[in-house]
Formats: C-alpha cells, structure tokens, sequence
C-alpha cells in the first residue's frame, strides 16, 4: 500500500544519512526562498566537510550488504518507490513550483518524468548481464561480469530538482551501488522529500544519503567526496566549468565521472520544413521550464527564403504566451530561478539590440509579477557576435538567424565548443540523413521538439561532457566490468 502525504510533510529541513534526519553538524542553516517572491520556505542545513564524510561512511557501511542483494530484491524497492512517487505526484510537483517556479502542470509533469526513470532502472536491475567468452584454449574458460562500482556521489542542478536526482539515484541504486548527494542550493527540498519517500519505500539506512549546501559551503563539502577514495564515481548536471573543477579535482582517486554539462543548442529550420509544425516543436524545446534546460535552443537558424513567414507565426504564438506565478492554473511560463537569471536575460537581450536585433515580442522585466519575471522574447536578425551566441541564455529569449544554404547552417550549428542537443525540421529525406550525421551533438531531434525519454540515452559529446542517463546504457556507468579466466578445466 502506497502513503499519500500532505505538501507540509513532505517538507524537510535537515540532511539524510544513515536512514536519520539530522542536523548539519556545525548547527548552521541557510534559506529556500520561493522565487516568485522571495519568501523563506525553510531553513535547512548548512552542511560542510564533515557532513558530506559522515554520508560517505554511512554508504560505505552499507554498500557490501546493498551489493549483495538479490537484484530483483534492489528491483521490489524501486518499484515501491516509484509508486510512491506517483501517489504523491500533486503534492511534489506543487513542491517543485514552490521552490523552483515552474507552473503546477510542469511541475507534477518533471514528477511523472523523473518516476519514469525510477521504473525503468527498477526493471532493469534483473537485466545486468555478462558474457561467456568463446574458449581460446584447451582446458581455460574466460568470461566478463558486471559488478556495482561502489559509493555514488550525485550532485544535481536547481532547474530540475526532481527528475535530475531520479535518473542518477536509480541507476545506482539498481547496479548496486550506494550513494551520497548535494541537490543545488535553490532547490534541496523536493530532493530531501524524494528521499523521504525512497526511505519510506523501503531503501535499506546508509544506502541513500543526502546533504544540503548553500552556494558558499558545497565547494568545501563536495570536496571531500572528491578526495574520498571509497567514492568511486561522481555524476553531475551542472555547468562546464564545475564539470571541469569535478573532473581535476577527482583525479587524484581516478574516479569514474558522468557529466552533463552547459549547451548551446541550435533549432535549423529549412526552407522545406512544414512550418507550422517547427514553430510548434520550437515552442516545446525551448520553454518548457521558462528556457532554463541544458536542451533549450539557444540559436535558432531559419533559412532566408521562409525566414521572415517564420519570424512572424513565431512571434505570434510566443506572444500568446501566459506568464504568471506557478499558483495560477493558466501560466505557461513562471518566474526565472533568481536575480542573477534575469539579470543575465536581460544583459544578452541588451547587448543583441545594441548590436542591431530586432525586438518582435517581448524584450522586458515584468516587475508587476513579482520577483524574476520576464517576457518571453523573439528577436531578429541575430549575429554571431552577440553575446547570447556564444553563451547559454537560460531564459525565455529566441534570437532568429539567417542562413542561405544547408553547409552555411550545418557549419553555424557546430561552431561551439558545446554538443548537448540539436534540432532541426526539414521534409527532405536526404537532407535528414546528410544533417542528422553532420550535426556534432550528442542528441539530435529531427521534426521533433520534445526529446526525453527515459528509454533514451541522454548526454553530449565536446565540453558538454560524457556519459550517458537513462536508457539500458545508462547503468553501464555505474557498473564495473571483470574478467574471469579459469584454467584447469580439462
């Protein structure tokens, strides 16, 4: 039987090790504030090294016994959890609004999402087979298995405070393998309340563990998983340039890493794309969640002869666009994370006007919402030297591109240091076959704006990291391959 819980109990303040609630060790505590209005939520702990090593030996304590157990055992507990998940998802996705602003619909949508993951790797733990070798010599049989790689640290983003920390929590836990976590610092409360109910579904004390870090102490606390021999893996969603400090500081243990680092997706429409349709998958790829996903388009590219018929179905659509606080059942887009989010929006709209784009909606503040609102905007006749073509925009901003022929697009899409995700909408078949294999990016949607899957391996290729979540490749990254060669068999 699945518990459902009330919007206040599923709110927790302190960290999770050992199958405890306990408060950070030096007694401190930091704010979650809503977004929309920057009221307190909670206060929660403010956790350091000492912290993040009391969760590391807690997962080292129960890894061997969590190693050990059956796999359709590790399964029966992520289905219990994924059940939960599902019988609680008004009150979590309503969490989610709460602390991250996004609408009640996309909120209880990430809910339902990231559960998609939870079931998946639940179904998958039964699955992790070897291999027989075929005999090489007389007398010697060889074979490979796949054993869990041991202590798991997840350190996840504010833009997704639900299906981020799923989709790494359950590969792990269904390898084998324990784990210790940092959710961001804007939004730690929908993951302590995941964790309740992973807790709740029967995930045995020290197998999950959970610590919560303001912006100014997660660099010292992660630290410590960093230089933590016993943790033999980090998987991160974040920016490139912590996926860099990630990956320098953990080599001095030769952790494995996954990570899913910043993008710079371009969206290429071409002249013979159904356009209707390309406005609409545009609509969905970039935003969702206000424009604040790593998959967002950040460059949309239109060919010269249907640009200014896309321009203006674009402008006109985004337009209609309802802006609002989560609490209002109509909004479509929320409140921006923090200051910091809008004042970047606003600094790459500025600069792309300055330097001669075209405002055709949007373009502004919405201070009469409240804190962190901002218009959703299209602009034309962007350049390459603007600001919001080289850097990750994050918000709720469309710049329009010219191109002439399909080279001068595919070369424009690749000319970032970034491949997380591209799109682009064309009815020509060749042509989706020549682009599809030019684009340099680990996914690619092709007439399609809409991309997650948890049956799909999701990750990039260049400075948007490695590795890969969700999908049956997804648990190869917490699983250790081992050679087994036995002689003496004739």
């Amino acid at each position: 039987m699945t518990k459902r819980y009330e919007l206040s109990e599923l709110i927790r303040s302190d960290n999770f090790i050992d199958g405890k609630w306990v408060a950070a060790s030096g007694g401190k505590r930091f704010a979650v504030t809503n977004p929309a209005t920057g009221e307190t939520i909670a206060q929660v702990a403010e956790s350091d090294a000492a912290d993040a090593h009391a969760a590391t030996d807690a997962a080292a304590r129960a890894f061997p016994a969590w190693r050990d157990a059956l796999p359709k055992d590790r399964a029966s507990v992520l289905h219990r959890w994924h059940a939960l998940m599902v019988e609680n998802a008004d009150e979590l996705g309503r969490l989610i609004s709460l602390e991250q602003g996004k609408p009640f619909a996309e909120g209880r949508g990430e809910v339902m999402y990231g559960a998609s993951y939870v079931a998946w790797f639940a179904d998958e733990a039964t699955r992790i087979y070897g291999d027989i070798i075929p005999q090489q010599q007389r007398g010697k049989g060889m074979s490979a298995v796949k054993e869990p790689i041991g202590i798991v640290a997840a350190i996840t983003p504010w833009n997704f405070p639900l299906a981020m920390i799923a989709r790494k929590i359950a590969p792990a836990l269904a390898a084998g393998c324990t784990v210790v976590g940092k959710p961001a610092e804007d939004t730690p409360l929908t993951a302590l309340a995941l964790v309740m109910l992973a807790h709740e579904a029967g995930v045995p004390p020290g197998v999950l563990n959970l610590i919560s870090a303001s912006r100014e102490n997660a660099v010292p606390a992660v630290a410590d998983w960093l230089a933590d021999s016993r943790v033999r893996k980090i998987t991160f969603t974040g920016s490139t340039p912590v996926g860099k400090y990630l990956a320098r500081e953990s080599a001095g243990t030769l952790k494995k890493l996954s990570l899913e680092l910043g993008g710079n997706a371009p969206f290429i429409v071409f002249d013979d794309a159904d356009l209707d349709a390309a406005v609409t998958g545009l609509l969905a790829a970039k935003f969702r969640n206000g424009g604040q996903t790593c998959v967002c388009p950040n460059r949309v590219y239109v060919q010269a002869g249907v640009y200014e018929r896309f321009a203006d179905l674009l402008s006109t659509r985004v337009a209609a666009l309802k802006v609002a606080p989560a609490t209002d059942t109509a909004a479509q887009i929320g409140p921006m994370i923090n200051a910091r989010a809008i004042d970047k929006i606003a600094r790459h709209v500025e600069d792309a006007v300055n330097r001669g784009a075209r405002v055709l909606t949007g373009g502004k503040r919405l201070p009469e919402l409240g804190l962190n609102y901002y218009a959703p905007t299209v602009l034309a006749d962007a350049t390459p030297d603007m600001q919001l073509s080289c850097e990750e925009t994050f918000g709720p901003v469309v710049p329009l591109f010219r191109f002439d022929d399909e080279a001068d697009a595919i070369r424009a899409a690749n000319d970032t240091p970034f491949g997380l995700a591209s799109y682009f909408y064309s009815q020509d078949v060749r042509r989706i076959d020549r682009v599809a294999r030019r684009l340099e990016a680990g996914i690619v949607g092709i007439n399609e704006g809409a991309l997650a899957s948890e049956a799909a391996p999701f990750g990039g290729v260049k400075e948007s990291g490695y590795g890969r979540e969700g999908s049956k490749y997804g648990l190869d990254d917490y699983l250790s391959i081992k050679y087994l060669c036995q002689g003496g068999l004739e």
